[in-house]
């Protein structure tokens, strides 16, 4: 079974599928690049990582023994229990996220461009978006060129720009942002009915882009994933469509897949 979407399946947004398809689709990223940057250059994959706590209750079990006595002068025990308080441990949790560094080996492995896929946890407030804010902000610091790719419609937009300078594009839901040093942003914006773009990624000094075509590497990502196993279907897109984009995925779902 192929996708029966032309473009981003809405699908894959679901939490416990996304992990998946977002480090397969890093690593297809890398693949389709590598053959075009050889000799001068090679992308490798780096992890992000950070550190994310959790509150996990705990239930008590205390009992505290009262010494009494009886009558008779005899010591007897009495248990006595406290009120039940609220008892959380707080759990560290250390999160993964890769990416990719375009890398010059002949200026001792110097990062040329980032390329970020990015995860629902960067796009919603808390350590996660705080992690990816300030890798963003140390590779821009370094003169790196950045590629962020943005699948996913729910969350806010981490944009380098006022999100009011893209209201003039026709209606949207994905993003890819090049952030080309010194000083300028292209944006690639595309909607849920259309193909994912080809993206020109930026090189150093006057070396020309090499274009990475993000619908052939997403077509073979999913392809090669359990995805047709794991998407259920049969139940409504995660996040929030439209009536139009709900009834266009009932049409594509219910049309032969070639």
């Amino acid at each position: 079974m192929r996708c029966p979407f032309p473009g981003m399946d809405p699908y894959l947004e679901r939490s416990a599928i996304w992990p998946d398809f977002h480090d397969r689709f890093i690593t297809h990223i890398c693949e389709a690049l590598q053959s075009k940057l050889r000799p001068r250059y090679l992308a490798l994959t780096q992890d992000r990582l950070y550190v994310l706590e959790h509150e996990r209750p705990i239930r008590p079990d205390v009992s505290i023994l009262r010494s009494d006595f009886d009558s008779g002068g005899v010591a007897t025990a009495v248990a006595v229990e406290p009120d039940t308080p609220l008892v959380l441990e707080i759990v560290e949790e250390e999160i993964r996220q890769p990416l990719i560094h375009i890398v010059e080996p002949a200026a001792g492995n110097r990062v040329v461009t980032a390329i970020e896929a990015l995860s629902p946890d960067n796009k919603l407030p808390g350590p996660g978006r705080k992690s990816y804010l300030r890798k963003r902000d140390e590779l821009w610091q370094s003169e790196a060129h950045l590629v962020e790719i943005d699948l996913l419609r729910g969350g806010g937009r981490v944009l380098r720009v006022a999100s009011k300078r893209l209201e003039q594009q026709p209606p949207w839901c994905y993003l890819v942002a090049v952030s080309r040093r010194p000083s300028f942003c292209e944006f690639y914006t595309f909607g849920l009915e259309q193909s994912l773009p080809r993206v020109a990624i930026p090189l150093a000094h006057e070396d020309p882009d090499v274009v990475l075509d993000l619908q052939a590497v997403f077509t073979r990502c999913w392809d090669a994933g359990p995805y047709p196993e794991l998407l259920q279907y049969g139940q409504p897109a995660p996040g929030e469509l439209s009536a139009e984009q709900q009834a266009w995925c009932r049409q594509r779902l219910s049309g032969p897949v070639a």
